[in-house]
């Protein structure tokens, strides 16, 4: 089994010694920082698969380090574990919304973080077994010009073909109507926008 990597941001050295005991216990891989401006660079060169973050940093609050994750393709879908002394319901609430995993107030007990973490790799894991590739599903061949859908071909038009072949160009990506428009009906004057 492959070693978890987690990244912990906390300036309290003693509790970040406690937690990278206790998490390096459980088999996991530790790196720790101390500034909130280290989190986003430590991430981008070495994706984590958790971060630890306290909400109190020296520099900036946790909460601003997980929007400036959130913002960005790295840290978008990354979990994150709170960890803080703001116990009132409102930080809890805001930590939760701004996308955090989870929100462990201090004090704690170093034993129940590193189960939490376990807690949240393990969903993560079931999540990401539990969707199936896209390429699984769908089977694009250009030159025969056909798209199979779970193993079955499907029987598509002229411009069913185009549109499914160019949104399988790109999962996840939006196109705009006039984008649509120019790459599948480019060739057919007599169509509106509203042909989609």
């Amino acid at each position: 089994m492959l070693t978890q990597n987690i990244l912990l941001v906390e300036d309290e050295q003693a509790i970040a010694d406690t937690l990278i005991y206790a998490l390096g216990s459980e088999g996991f891989a530790v790196r720790h920082v101390l500034l909130g401006r280290e989190a986003l660079p430590a991430h981008r060169q070495s994706p984590f698969d958790l971060i630890v973050l306290d909400v109190g940093l020296p520099d900036t609050t946790g909460f601003e380090v997980l929007k400036q994750l959130r913002g960005n393709a790295e840290g978008r879908d990354v979990p994150v574990i709170f960890l803080t002394a703001r116990a009132e319901e409102i930080d809890r609430i805001l930590g939760l919304e701004l996308g955090a995993d989870d929100y462990v107030t201090k004090p704690f007990s170093p034993r129940e973080v590193a189960a939490r973490v376990r807690a949240i790799l393990r969903r993560e894991a079931r999540s990401r077994s539990n969707a199936a590739p896209a390429n699984a599903i769908w089977q694009h061949d250009p030159e025969a010009l056909r798209i199979v859908f779970h193993g079955q071909p499907l029987e598509l038009t002229r411009y069913e073909y185009l549109l499914l072949a160019l949104l399988l160009s790109a999962p996840g990506r939006v196109f705009t109507r006039d984008q649509i428009m120019g790459r599948v009906w480019a060739d057919a004057p007599d169509t509106t926008d509203r042909s989609i």
